[in-house]
């Protein structure tokens, strides 16, 4: 019993590692001088409202206190997948050898013969050991 809850919690651990490795996400932050106001994950962030007030301005020639910093958080793009033919012969033999090894374990054994299968005895007129007082004791 413990040995089958193990196994399943190790399997999901480790379907959850091999999502998390693939999966990619961006940071973005946005800064009003040196002070974060702004941090998020999965969605926009919130504009202080100083940056609105510079979109409107538009002045080129001062320099805009707000910026917004944007880190991607890059996954595994490409996973390592290996065919039978990628392996060298030596284990391509083990391989094959374990399966038809281990396949022949469970094959089913072959039906046994009763030999008075369809065998029915004669029907009883009299209960000759009744009638003849033999019992075995």
């Amino acid at each position: 019993m413990i040995k089958t809850i193990l196994h399943k919690v190790f399997s999901v651990f480790m379907a959850l590692v091999l999502l998390f490795s693939t999966v990619s996400f961006t940071v973005e932050k946005h800064f009003c001088g040196d002070v974060l106001i702004d941090m998020s994950i999965f969605t926009d962030v919130e504009k202080c409202a100083m940056a609105s007030f510079e979109m409107e301005r538009s002045n080129v020639s001062e320099m805009p206190c707000c910026k917004d910093i944007v880190e991607v958080v890059k996954g595994q793009d490409e996973l390592k997948t290996t065919t039978f033919e990628d392996l060298n012969l030596a284990k391509q033999l083990f391989i094959h050898s374990y399966l038809y090894a281990y396949l022949r374990l469970f094959e089913a054994l072959p039906g046994q013969v009763i030999p008075h299968k369809d065998y029915s005895p004669p029907n009883l007129i009299k209960d000759i050991q009744v009638l003849d007082q033999i019992f075995i004791i």
